[in-house]
C-alpha cells in the first residue's frame, strides 16, 4: 500500500522548551489503514497529529501527504482531502446539529457560497452515517458527550474526505459509545476505503480495531507495528511505568485474540480493609 502520511526524522519543539515534544520521529500511515497513535499523557501523540496536518511548524524533518510534500498542499485543497475531528472545541454560539454539520461542506463552497444539490446529499449521508439525522434540529448544547462526538464525526464526513484524524475520539465517553466509535471508524476504513488516523489512550480498543499502532514516549516511538508487536508487556511497562499484564481478547467475534492490557496492582500495596 501507498503511504497517505509519511513522515521522516520530524522533530518540533514548543517554544520556550529544552526538550522537543516531538524527537525524530518516523512513521507511515498506509491507504485504508486504521492507524493508532498510543502512549501515556504528553508523549506527544496530540502534537504529532498538529505537526502532520500543518498545524505545528517543524524544527526538522519532512512530512508529505500522498507522496506531495505538506508545504505543496493549499490548505483548502487539503481540507478536501483530509478531516480532523478535535476532542472538543468550544461552540461560538448555540447551533443545530444541521448547522455544525453543513460547516464540513466549507472547503467545497466557501464562505458565501451556496449549497447545491450535491451537498446536501453529502450532508444527509454524513449524518446519517454517523448516526445523528435523528437529532438535525437539536442544539448541539443539549447533546450528550457521544452525540457532540457523533455530530463531529458527522461534520468530517461531510467534507467527503478521504482521510480522517481524530484526537481522543472517546475521551469522557461510556463504554456504549467508546464502542460504538470504535465501530464506525472500522466501518468506515472497511466500507468506504478511507484512511484513519487516532490518536487514543485507549489501548484496548485500539488492539481490537486498529490495524497498525505506534506506541510514543517522551516524543519518541517506542515500537510500531500490528498490535501483538506492540502491545508487549515489557514495552508498556518501561513506556507506563506500571506493572501490566497482556491477555488475549476472549471473544467471541473477529477481535478475539487481540491483545489486552490488564494495568496490575503493586505488589508492595496493601489490600483496602
Amino acid at each position: 500500500m501507498s503511504a497517505v502520511f509519511a513522515a521522516r526524522d520530524v522533530t518540533f519543539r514548543y517554544p520556550g522548551s529544552e526538550s522537543p515534544a516531538v524527537d525524530v520521529v518516523s512513521l507511515e500511515v498506509a491507504e485504508g489503514a486504521f492507524f493508532a497513535l498510543l502512549g501515556p499523557n504528553g508523549s506527544g501523540k496530540s502534537t504529532l497529529l498538529g505537526v502532520l496536518l500543518g498545524e505545528h511548524t517543524r524544527e526538522s524533518g519532512t512530512v508529505a501527504y500522498r507522496g506531495r510534500s505538506l508545504e505543496s498542499w493549499k490548505r483548502r485543497e487539503l481540507a478536501r482531502e483530509v478531516a480532523f475531528v478535535p476532542q472538543s472545541e468550544p461552540l461560538a454560539f448555540p447551533m443545530s446539529v444541521r448547522s455544525l454539520v453543513e460547516m464540513g461542506r466549507y472547503p467545497h463552497v466557501g464562505v458565501l457560497g451556496r449549497a447545491g444539490v450535491a451537498d446536501e446529499q453529502a450532508i444527509e449521508s454524513a449524518m446519517e452515517r454517523a448516526g445523528v439525522a435523528a437529532l438535525a434540529s437539536r442544539s448541539v448544547t443539549t447533546l450528550s458527550g457521544g452525540e457532540r462526538q457523533r455530530a463531529r464525526i458527522a461534520r468530517a464526513l461531510a467534507q467527503e474526505p478521504s482521510t480522517l484524524v481524530l484526537d481522543e475520539p472517546t475521551a469522557a465517553l461510556d463504554l456504549r459509545y467508546q464502542m460504538e466509535t470504535f465501530e464506525l471508524l472500522q466501518a468506515l476504513t472497511l466500507e468506504r476505503g478511507l484512511t484513519v488516523l487516532v490518536a487514543t489512550h485507549n489501548l484496548n480498543l485500539a488492539a481490537r480495531f486498529a490495524t497498525e499502532l505506534a506506541l510514543l514516549t517522551q516524543g519518541v516511538v517506542k515500537a510500531d507495528g500490528v498490535p501483538s508487536e506492540v502491545l508487549r508487556r515489557d514495552l508498556l511497562e518501561q513506556v507506563y511505568h506500571w506493572p501490566v499484564a497482556v491477555v488475549p481478547h476472549p471473544g467471541p467475534g473477529f477481535d478475539a485474540g487481540a491483545p489486552q492490557v490488564i494495568p496490575l496492582s503493586r505488589p508492595t500495596r496493601p489490600r483496602p480493609t
